[in-house]
């Protein structure tokens, strides 16, 4: 058995416990920059039918932002020979895994930990922000295999954003209107693939975050707005009482959601998650609450410019190449994926797949 650890260039962060879920349950749903907050999330794989060569991926926290969110020390264990890679266009991190063919209970088992608080943005105070890199412009307007820019996304944007006189009136345009035009789909695998062109040819914007999020982050592209998806998972539950957005316990294996920003001149990277509100809408108890109850308005108003960070990031990627596998690309890296000599396994069947992912709020350092 090999032991290998790897650390993350970053700042140890000084802060003190956040307060207990219990004791803002009742308050109104409004994320404001508070206490750090430090998580251990460990993901167990273990390869239930090995067969030939034999690999896995699983992500690690990739993401550095000052403000909200720091991707610190991870470590793995397995019984393969595995190493720290990093997808060249984006930095996405993973620790690849590779068994010999004779291995017959393959295992890897990553523990990392982050720090995070909660994040919002004042609009009324407008600042000076350092400009976003020609580079980072160029990376955050482009089209990727499944959110495209241009033909109906384009017109879509164009018609959503027509009477819009600046960048944030284009940004909350888009936001305003997949709230009003999506919906959430409980029958969508996973979160869903994110085929946004095949959403509108359709007009069927049904479905989970991979797609309303990438649907807003397509249209925002198409209107000239920088704005990229985040991949990642729900750690922790949400202390504003909400059960339908936060993680129901440790065990956080089919927690993933990915959420989305938008760059704005004068404010930087602007958090909006309209996935969420149709989350609300559909899974908030009572369930299939109205577009206008005070649940579902709350999380509307706060979800645009503002998160509640009981959640990691894991990366930004799009369209991956996995180094070494011989199956196909993937549209986003939030789930473990492996490969045996025959098959690429289904990384939303995590029981038959086999893996375990938890989380743990420790003491933030």
């Amino acid at each position: 058995m090999h032991r290998r650890e790897f650390l993350k260039a970053g700042v140890a962060i000084s802060a003190a416990a956040a307060l207990p879920a219990s004791a803002r349950a009742q308050a109104a749903f409004s994320p404001q920059p508070g206490a750090w907050r430090s998580f251990d999330v460990v993901t167990r794989l273990e390869i239930a039918r090995p067969e030939g060569r034999t690999q896995a991926w699983v992500p690690v926290p990739s993401v550095d932002e000052a403000a909200w969110f720091r991707s610190r020390d991870s470590s793995f264990t397995t019984n393969g020979r595995a190493e720290l890679v990093r997808d060249a266009k984006y930095g996405a991190g993973m620790v690849h895994v590779e068994w010999a063919a004779g291995e017959t209970a393959p295992f890897v088992e990553v523990t990392s930990r982050v720090t995070t608080r909660d994040r919002a943005v004042d609009f009324s105070n407008p600042s000076r922000q350092a400009p976003l890199s020609e580079a980072a412009r160029k990376l955050y307007t482009e089209g990727t295999e499944l959110i495209p820019v241009d033909g109906i996304v384009k017109e879509t944007a164009d018609r959503i954003t027509v009477k819009a006189a600046s960048d944030l009136d284009k940004a909350r345009a888009i936001y305003e209107w997949i709230v009003e035009n999506a919906y959430r789909d409980p029958k969508t695998r996973g979160c869903g693939i994110g085929d946004i062109a095949a959403m509108l040819k359709t007009g069927n914007l049904g479905g989970k975050c991979a797609d309303l999020n990438a649907l807003y982050v397509g249209l925002a592209r198409a209107a000239g707005l920088p704005a990229r998806d985040l991949y990642g998972i729900r750690i922790a539950p949400s202390a504003f009482g909400y059960k339908s957005l936060g993680a129901g316990s440790e065990v956080i294996t089919k927690a993933q959601h990915c959420r989305a920003e938008v760059w704005l001149e004068a404010f930087g990277w602007v958090p909006v998650d309209p996935a969420d509100v149709r989350k609300v809408m559909l899974e908030e108890p009572p369930t299939n609450l109205a577009i206008d109850d005070p649940k579902v308005a709350a999380a509307r108003k706060a979800l645009f410019g503002a998160w509640e960070t009981n959640w990691l990031a894991y990366n930004v990627a799009h369209d991956l190449a996995l180094p070494g596998a011989s199956g196909p690309r993937v549209g986003f890296l939030m789930y473990p994926q492996a490969e045996t000599a025959s098959q690429r396994l289904d990384c939303l069947d995590p029981d038959g797949f086999r893996y375990v992912i938890r989380a743990k709020e420790t003491t933030a350092a």
